[in-house]
């Protein structure tokens, strides 16, 4: 059996009544099932895993997404997460007996069929994207929702999938495919949200504006000039997090193997270190591939322990992953729920 995963972010994270839609829209939805729902109240967003079959993971793509817009109204929504719509973005990854090549095709089955259904702008990123400043999800969403209206009115951002009308209600959404992306986050011990953000800009790949002595931005040409960062393969941002007084350093490891999740989690530590912070942990949304955790494991461990239950339960506690929640196993590890 072809197994796809399919991670749509809704933009919201306090709902339970939307979170009881979503659920109950796959009840009659064969060759496709809802491994994961977690919400964040002060990002105000939920990440939704599924996992299925070619045909399955689209028609439960599509029920998840329209459970949601009924509910959620993006003309109310605040949070502390960059988003570009109700349905921010929908991405399908390849797990196994398929290729990334099927989990395009997918894609854009999913963006034409939505974008019909909902009326709303679909744009294409990562391994689907059609234009190369597409590519980065992160340049699609500048200007976020409240910059929507605005960026539809020039043909550079004309959507992929349906027309370049404003929808009030639900903004656009982004589909596509791409390499299993870790979503983690590093807790800094401190309510000020700027030691996250500065450490955030030292080690994402992107890096930061650079700063002449007088911290002026340097420009060249008119352009700005940046430091690249420590970190390949990341993206990341400072976020608070009000209901636990601390912030985050929230981080989009989008290759684990480039980066894995320990040198991030010691990458973090070590920039803390200098600002005179701590860190208390860390956090996986979603679900983490068996051999993201392996490798942390056989990293701490340093040869201690060799069989597999030892060295996730050795990574679990290395990276400190039940501080803020508990981390059961059976339900975050994408190998052992399917």
């Amino acid at each position: 059996m072809k197994i796809i995963e399919c991670v749509p972010n809704f933009s919201e994270g306090k709902d339970e009544n939307t979170f009881l839609q979503i659920k109950n829209s796959l009840s009659e939805i064969n060759n496709a099932k809802l491994l994961s729902l977690e919400p964040d109240a002060d990002y105000n967003r939920v990440v939704v895993t599924l996992a299925g079959n070619e045909t399955g993971i689209v028609e439960a793509a599509i029920k998840v997404c329209e459970a949601a817009a009924q509910n959620i109204d993006m003309r109310n929504h605040k949070g502390e997460h960059p988003r570009l719509g109700a349905i921010d973005v929908v991405p399908f990854v390849p797990v196994k007996n398929t290729n990334m090549h099927e989990c395009v095709r997918i894609s854009e089955e999913f963006g034409k069929r939505i974008s019909e259904r909902l009326s709303i702008p679909v744009y294409l990123y990562e391994e689907a994207a059609r234009k190369d400043n597409r590519k980065n999800l992160s340049d699609i969403r500048k200007g976020e929702y409240e910059g929507l209206k605005e960026k539809l009115n020039d043909p550079e951002w004309f959507p992929d999938f349906g027309n370049n009308s404003f929808n009030e209600k639900l903004g656009a959404l982004v589909t596509g495919a791409r390499f299993f992306l870790i979503a983690y986050n590093v807790n800094i011990d401190s309510q000020d949200v700027n030691y996250s953000k500065e450490i955030a800009e030292i080690l994402r790949e992107s890096g930061r504006p650079k700063r002449d002595e007088s911290g002026k931005i340097v420009k060249v040409n008119g352009e700005t000039v940046r430091e690249i960062g420590k970190l390949k393969s990341v993206k990341g941002m400072g976020v608070k997090l009000e209901k636990y007084g601390i912030t985050q350093v929230s981080m989009n490891l989008t290759n684990y193997q480039i980066t894995p999740l320990h040198i991030a989690f010691e990458a973090t530590k070590k920039e803390a270190e200098k600002l005179g912070v701590k860190v208390n942990g860390s956090e996986i949304v979603g679900l983490v591939p068996l051999e993201a955790l392996l490798q942390a494991g056989k990293y701490y461990s340093d040869g201690k322990y060799t069989d597999e239950k030892s060295l996730v339960d050795f990574a679990i506690d290395s990276l400190g992953l039940n501080v803020l929640n508990p981390f059961i196993k059976e339900e975050k590890i994408i190998d052992y729920m399917i």
